[in-house]
């Protein structure tokens, strides 16, 4: 384990959850948390570490079903070479406990389709539409900057997805659509 400042890395420890020493020792100065190449599948025994701005989690077994703790400052999350499948069900819990996010990477999961990894130049740019459409704030998704232009053509082709959804629904229960 090394500790350097605000910084905890327990990369390549066979981790399956932080063990509670360390979390009783840590989770109230730790702001970046290196957990690369261990086999962490749930991060429940992160839940102490509210101060996160950032967390590393490459090469782990974090599926799209993970359940992240509300982290209200974390900006940057990395969870390249994991085994994350379903996009939409991965997004919307990033979405729901991560507020501030602003850098994700999430390559070489099969959910983010590319070159690398089979994935047709059409997938990979649904794949950024479709997280940037969700996830607006973000200025990074994978190793590539997010443009205006890019939030524009997201809104575009998800965002009237979305608004039609609930346009449908106000229908059904017979509910004016706000603005």
């Amino acid at each position: 384990m090394a500790m350097n400042g605000k910084c905890l890395s327990l990369a390549y420890r066979s981790l399956k959850h932080v063990p509670v020493e360390v979390v009783n020792d840590y989770f109230d100065r730790v702001e970046s948390l290196d957990l690369t190449h261990n086999c962490m599948t749930e991060l429940r025994s992160l839940m102490p570490f509210t101060k996160l701005t950032t967390l590393v989690l490459d090469h782990n077994q974090i599926t799209s079903h993970v359940k992240f703790p509300n982290f209200p400052c974390l900006h940057t999350l990395w969870l390249n070479h994991n085994k994350i499948t379903n996009l939409v069900v991965f997004i919307d819990q990033v979405k729901k406990s991560l507020p501030k996010l602003r850098f994700l990477s999430m390559m070489n999961n099969e959910a983010s389709p590319s070159f690398f990894n089979g994935g047709s130049f059409e997938q990979f740019e649904d794949y950024r539409m479709y997280v940037v459409s969700h996830l607006p704030q973000l200025e990074m998704l994978d190793d590539k900057r997010v443009t205006d232009d890019e939030r524009k053509e997201a809104r575009k082709l998800y965002g009237h997805a979305r608004s039609a959804t609930r346009t449908a629904s106000a229908v059904r229960t017979g509910r004016k659509k706000s603005r």
